[in-house]
């Protein structure tokens, strides 16, 4: 497995990198052991950047990674809780990601439906405190991206190994554009148009 560590706006020394490296060889032996790739990044945060920002992301499959983040005075405080945070959810999947790992790397480029990932700048105000009015939003930023086919209870799992807000996917049921969500609750949302027009179901509540 590749291992990438560095900072931003600070320098990792070599005692870290080595604590980091050893850590997130251990964790992908214990848990899965057919990660690819991972990448530690460690950057200051707050205001006087008092604290340290640690991202961890590995990419544990085909298309799936599992990502976490976590922030303290002492870097390798925060790295150890965004450790923790990553081993618990690869404990949490670690017999489903084993049983999938062949057919999640096999799966043909006909199950995948090309994209575009827009971002989009945030709406400004005018002089008056109102939103500006008229006009497209602002393109920040676009790229290719895939959508891919994927059962309801895998898009549950890449929601919650991937740390992101939403996933869109075509239901394997039925091929249909489906979106799966984190909801304020805690609890998982379920966009499902080919099901029930507009229906909104909780898949589960997020341990």
């Amino acid at each position: 497995m590749q291992i990438t560590v560095h900072g931003k706006q600070m320098d990792v020394g070599e005692t870290l990198r080595e604590h980091v490296i050893g850590k997130i060889e251990e964790i992908n032996e214990k848990y899965f052991n057919h990660a690819t790739d991972a990448t530690i990044t460690f950057s200051k945060e707050g205001h006087g950047h008092g604290l340290i920002k640690t991202h961890i992301s590995i990419h544990v499959s085909r298309h799936i990674s599992v990502q976490g983040d976590s922030t303290d005075a002492d870097p390798y405080a925060s790295f150890e809780k965004t450790s923790d945070k990553v081993a618990k959810q690869l404990r949490r999947y670690k017999k489903r990601l084993r049983d999938h790992h062949e057919r999640l790397e096999s799966v043909p480029d006909t199950d995948l439906l090309a994209a575009r990932d827009i971002v989009l700048a945030a709406e400004e105000e005018n002089e008056g405190g109102e939103d500006k009015e008229g006009g497209e939003p602002l393109v920040v930023a676009e790229m290719a991206t895939n959508i891919q086919t994927m059962t309801v209870s895998e898009a549950v799992m890449r929601l919650d190994l991937s740390g992101q807000p939403a996933i869109m996917f075509r239901n394997a049921n039925h091929s249909g554009l489906n979106m799966v969500y984190r909801r304020e609750d805690g609890n998982v949302g379920w966009v499902d148009p080919e099901g029930v027009e507009n229906q909104t179901t909780d898949v589960r509540k997020s341990a």
